[in-house]
């Protein structure tokens, strides 16, 4: 299940990036952190000084908001673990707040503290790479209407399965990551992707309910019999 749990880190990652609270913001991330406007990074894309640029604040960045989700895994962690003995109700309260957060993506519920985007106020921002990592910092600890669910089922994951807390945030910061990296060199695709981001948030609170549900229940094994009964024998090891 550990496997399969990764997995579904790593997508989670890909959609908070892509929900429609992150991505139209992201031109503006990418312009801040480096120094850059969005247009000298559109014209200068393919030169060698600006990528260098963008590659190396972006890694900053990026470590800057790895090393909340990072902090928050490991509490969650040592949660799961203190509470050893009490495994099954933590499991359960877990998948109650993962079934929560999925119809709240879908808009079933709607309550409004959580509609508040909560944001850390930089006013400033230190030159170089130091700035953009704490930036990184400052884009991860607040709330955002979008990746906040998102972020809160892997946490609630993480406090239910003892042990699995860093796999799981380093599965999902890589989701988050890769499409931060990719887009960088072509900023034209996140307008592109922006009209699909509202379907994939709904999907992605479908799958959250299911998913809560099975861990609710303790059938989260289910995924991995349906996933071997559709690999084809030439894959399985």
């Amino acid at each position: 299940m550990s496997n399969i749990n990764a997995g579904i880190a790593l997508a989670a990652g890909v959609a908070s990036f892509i929900s429609p609270c992150c991505l139209p913001l992201y031109p503006s991330y990418l312009s801040y952190i480096t120094g850059l406007s969005v247009q000298q990074l559109k014209s200068g894309s393919n030169t060698k000084e600006v990528r260098i640029r963008t590659i190396t604040h972006t890694l900053a960045f990026i470590l800057g908001f790895s090393a909340v989700f990072y902090t928050l895994g490991f509490g969650a962690g040592l949660f799961g673990q203190f509470f050893n003995g009490q495994r099954d109700l933590i499991r359960q309260l877990s998948a109650i707040l993962i079934i929560v957060m999925g119809l709240f993506l879908l808009g079933i519920f709607q309550p409004q503290f959580l509609l508040r985007e909560r944001k850390l106020d930089l006013k400033w921002k230190p030159a170089g790479y130091v700035g953009s990592f704490i930036f990184g910092i400052g884009f991860s600890a607040g709330w955002s209407p979008c990746i906040g669910p998102i972020l809160t089922a892997i946490i609630a994951l993480s406090a239910s399965e003892p042990g699995t807390w860093f796999t799981l945030i380093t599965a999902y910061s890589i989701g988050f990551a890769l499409p931060f990296f990719v887009l960088a060199f072509f900023l034209g695709g996140a307008r592109r992707i922006l009209k699909y981001s509202n379907v994939l948030m709904k999907i992605g609170g479908v799958l959250m309910v299911f998913m809560g549900v099975l861990l609710f229940t303790d059938q989260m094994f289910r995924i991995t019999v349906w996933l071997q009964g559709i690999t084809p024998d030439w894959l399985i090891f």
